[in-house]
């Protein structure tokens, strides 16, 4: 174990991320919300933490190990999510405490947009800056910007690269250098951060509204600048876009890097996963809007309009919304948040289980009963033309398997602080999912829960980002023995 290049690389990047306190403190001079002294003394604090952390072994030059990728990768979020607490506690509007503030800041970086605040609209331009900001960095994943950059530090990336993207797509090279891809997937999420504002603005948001929303919208974090999150324009315009642009975000971001780099579009419609991804989106759709009209909650023209778009938000995790699908007519509420649990496809910034492995699940589901009927029979799961290996849809049913006992284990625990049924499975569902949004007590927001429920669904985020495995493998006794 590499203890000296880990703490160097997160000296490293805990001064890179005091650079990121600039933008807030612009936009507080600029409003004049009275933010700025506690932005800059946060960068101070940060930047001290990350260089004295940095300073001892900033000579270390050594490679990364495999082991070490999973240990960065959880410490580097752990540790983000520490440094991202500063703003929130230390400016008096909010002036959360240590254990609100770690919510909001880890919500933030998972892009789960749990938020324990409210009245939003009251609060310093520069904290909802912030917020978004967060979402927008945590939105493709601060580890592929740590590959893109480690090189240049003459430390290897590819390690950290697989244990930030476990799954069957992790070994698939987009190009045969890390830091390249990533440098290009960075560069179209710039792209698509830019042509959301930019359209947002065009539809009749402010500036600072279009690129705040922008951030959480192709980041898949679902915070807003008000308590109403989207619904407070009331602009079915605004709606199209965020459902066009979640829709974008949710696919993989290697089909989007393929399309950049040869200039096709062909390549989307014999993508497995995205066919199965909007299979799915539209018959969630057609259940959500018959039963929103067929109940008299909303005339057709309405039942389309709310019912698409918390639909898209829920099921690619970004938790917007127009309307409280929580009290909605018979299954929809659970319907909605079931959509969750599948989320995003693999390599986007959505949450969830990720669509290609509930759809390797229904393969193999089916599989199962052909070789019921055809005991002898060689039938393989195809994605497409191509067979998956065996390992991989081994790899699929352990990661099922640990999901449904994670999300057991800490619906229980949740429910020993006093949370009500409801409320537990939701909180743990919203957040392992990251998703935001919950039934219950947490409906509107996690403000009300005891700061040992917080703390247990900020653990909940950490597991559902870094999807389970990385951080649990590093409670296993084999990964610490030499």
């Amino acid at each position: 174990m590499h203890l000296t290049v880990i703490a160097r690389i997160l000296g490293i990047f805990l001064m890179l991320f005091s650079i990121t306190m600039l933008p807030p403190i612009l936009v507080s001079m600029y409003y004049n919300d009275g933010a700025t002294e506690a932005f800059l003394l946060a960068m101070i604090l940060i930047f001290g933490i990350g260089f004295t952390s940095w300073l001892p072994v900033r000579a270390v030059r050594q490679e990364l190990r495999n082991r070490d990728g999973f240990l960065i990768a959880a410490l580097f979020w752990l540790t983000l999510g520490l440094a991202g607490t500063l703003p929130f506690m230390i400016s008096t509007n909010p002036g959360l405490s240590f254990a609100d503030a770690f919510f909001e800041s880890l919500s933030g970086w998972t892009t789960t947009g749990a938020t324990v605040m409210t009245g939003l609209e009251h609060l310093p331009k520069s904290i909802l800056w912030y917020r978004q900001q967060l979402q927008w960095m945590g939105g493709m994943g601060i580890i592929v910007l740590a590959v893109a950059i480690l090189p240049m530090l003459g430390i290897g990336g590819m390690q950290l690269y697989r244990a930030e993207m476990p799954g069957p797509m992790k070994d698939s090279k987009l190009t045969p250098r890390i830091a390249e891809t990533a440098k290009a997937l960075w560069y179209i999420y710039l792209f698509l951060t830019i042509a959301c504002g930019l359209a947002y603005w065009a539809a009749g948001m402010s500036m600072f509204d279009a690129f705040a929303h922008s951030m959480a919208t192709i980041g898949i974090g679902g915070f807003s600048t008000y308590d109403a999150s989207i619904g407070y324009f009331n602009s079915p315009l605004i709606e199209g876009i965020a459902i066009f642009f979640m829709l974008i975000a949710g696919l993989n971001f290697s089909l989007h890097f393929y399309a950049w780099r040869n200039h096709t579009l062909s390549h989307y419609w014999s993508d497995s996963e995205l066919k199965f991804f909007f299979l799915v989106l539209s018959g969630g759709a057609l259940m959500t809007i018959s039963a929103l009209w067929y109940t008299d909650t909303y005339d057709f023209a309405n039942s389309v309009r709310y019912g698409l778009f918390e639909l898209v938000s829920v099921a690619t995790t970004a938790g917007f919304g127009t309307s409280d699908f929580s009290v909605w007519p018979v299954f929809l509420p659970v319907l909605l948040f079931m959509m969750a649990f599948i989320g995003g496809c693999t390599g986007s910034t959505g949450g969830g289980m990720k669509v290609i492995r509930v759809l390797l699940i229904y393969k193999q589901g089916v599989r199962e009963i052909r070789r019921l009927i055809h005991p002898n029979a060689v039938i393989p799961v195809k994605l497409g033309r191509r067979a998956v290996p065996d390992r991989i849809l081994d790899a699929v049913w352990g990661f099922f398997a640990m999901y449904i006992v994670t999300f057991m284990v800490m619906m229980l625990a949740l429910m020993a602080t006093g949370l009500d049924q409801v409320t537990a499975f939701s909180a743990v569902g919203s957040c392992l999912n990251n998703l935001g949004p919950g039934l219950g007590d947490v409906a509107a927001h996690y403000g009300n829960i005891s700061d040992t429920a917080k703390w247990l669904l900020a653990l909940t985020m950490l597991l559902g980002r870094l999807e389970i495995f990385t951080l649990l493998v590093l409670l296993s006794p084999t990964f610490w023995r030499n």
